[in-house]
């Protein structure tokens, strides 16, 4: 079946598989043996407070296309870790079994965690076959089957402690949906100690990532949309598909992941150090729970896409995004997102922006907060869990990634009696503000402020 949202930039998938497994599962997709969910809401889903990567007060930082398996050294691992990431997506021509044992031990050693995507067991129960108790359907493997391959993958790399979890499908179109959900029960039966991952296409169109949500029942809604265009440009959607996809994690209650663009390809520019620091404040404004970043090592040429130099070149030299990339997760990213990542969020808004992008709300006066004037910013306000906590925080970032804002956060002093500032070196809030606290955001940076209320 044809996807009825709109796909930008490259599809990731054309790095994980070749053109023969995209034919057969083209063929797939279009035969209408998508299956149905089945009864899989009668079993137990582990949650995400329990798994790896999304459970835990670490804030997952992680990467896509690491280094190809020539490139898999010790030190090759140990600068991934240097730089800020905790987690890797296998990828760059690694497929083979021993590989990944390989690249496990090599992450274990380094103190990172890896997702696994396993073309021989995991994609066979999720991508390239469906999974059906009729041996009619076209192309289709039994549950039986399935908890099979699953096993296979789980026991060969479950012995490494590195394992957080398995790859399951990148971009799937919603006639996968059914498939996945199968897949995920079957993970969830077998090894529900390691987290199913899936990583969405951009879409505007709510019902797919409801959809996925609904029937897939995931651990996490992740998703990929690259917004710096050539010539300057911004994609006048991305803010959509962000309160899209926020929508969705909140109707599951799981965390939304996202990926950021690190390079140049075909239509897109090579993002500035403060274009990188955006897209993660931005996204951190719109409730990111975890921040991925496309790509690591550079696809090279034949590939196709036109890719420019991401963090790490074709042949292994650092870029100045390297540098950038590791400034903001071990600077600020990491230390910020640890706050974040148990609070829930409540809103997001554009203040002082003329016309509002597609897709955005603009500021009105709350209870709590009764102005924020000045420069555009993108304001995310975030509540406890606990329902006994009154506080509310607001992650306040620049809408701007070239030029410096300067706006004022007016509190209501009869609901609020204090505004701290949380400062990312000391891992502390400090100051005690008055009611109206002054916010100067370099281009791309944010703020995280506590409101205390009564």
């Amino acid at each position: 079946m044809q996807s009825p949202h709109k796909t930008l930039g490259p599809s990731r998938r054309t790095l994980l598989i070749g053109a023969g497994a995209t034919v057969a599962a083209s063929a797939l997709a279009g035969s209408g043996q998508a299956v149905a969910a089945g009864n899989t809401e009668t079993l137990a889903i582990p949650s995400p407070d329990t798994l790896p990567l999304t459970g835990g007060p670490e804030f997952p930082v992680g990467l896509f296309w690491p280094p190809h398996p020539y490139a898999s050294t010790p030190q090759r691992f140990a600068e991934i870790a240097e730089a800020g990431f905790d987690f890797v997506i296998s990828g760059n021509y690694a497929g083979d079994g021993n590989i990944f044992q390989y690249q496990l031990d090599l992450a274990r050693t380094a103190g990172l965690q890896m997702l696994i995507s396993d073309d021989i067991q995991i994609r066979n129960m999720a991508r390239w076959f469906s999974i059906s108790d009729n041996p009619a359907d076209f192309l289709s493997i039994t549950p039986a089957e399935a908890r099979e391959f699953y096993t296979r993958a789980r026991d060969a790399y479950g012995p490494y402690s590195s394992l957080a979890g398995f790859n399951f499908y990148d971009e799937p179109g919603p006639g996968w949906f059914g498939t996945l959900a199968k897949a995920l029960a079957v993970s969830r039966e077998l090894a529900p100690q390691l987290l199913p991952y899936v990583n969405l296409f951009p879409s505007d169109d709510p019902a797919y990532y409801r959809d996925f949500v609904d029937v897939v029942k995931p651990s996490l809604v992740s998703f990929d949309r690259y917004p710096l265009l050539s010539e300057g440009r911004e994609d006048v959607n991305y803010f959509h598909n962000w309160a899209i996809v926020r929508d969705a994690a909140l109707r599951g209650d799981v965390p939304a992941w996202v990926f950021i663009q690190t390079l140049a390809y075909n239509g897109h520019r090579e993002p500035t150090a403060a274009e990188l620091l955006w897209q993660v404040n931005i996204s951190l404004a719109y409730g990111a729970k975890g921040i991925q970043y496309f790509t690591y090592w550079t696809p090279e040429a034949a590939r196709g896409e036109g890719f420019g130099p991401a963090l790490i070149t074709v042949d292994g030299k650092r870029t100045a995004r390297y540098a950038a990339t590791k400034k903001i997760n071990t600077t600020w990213l990491h230390q910020v997102g640890r706050e974040l990542k148990p609070l829930v969020s409540e809103s997001v808004v554009h203040a002082n922006e003329t016309p509002l992008p597609n897709g955005t709300i603009g500021f009105t006066p709350t209870d709590l907060v009764s102005g924020i004037s000045g420069q555009p910013v993108v304001v995310g306000t975030f509540r406890s869990r606990d329902t006994t906590v009154k506080d509310r925080w607001l992650l306040v970032a620049n809408r701007s990634h070239s030029t410096t804002t300067r706006a004022t956060v007016t509190v209501n002093p009869d609901k609020v009696y204090g505004v701290d500032v949380f400062t990312p070196i000391s891992k502390k809030y400090a100051g005690d503000r008055g009611s109206g606290v002054p916010v100067n955001l370099a281009p791309g940076a944010a703020t995280l402020l506590r409101l205390k209320v009564t």
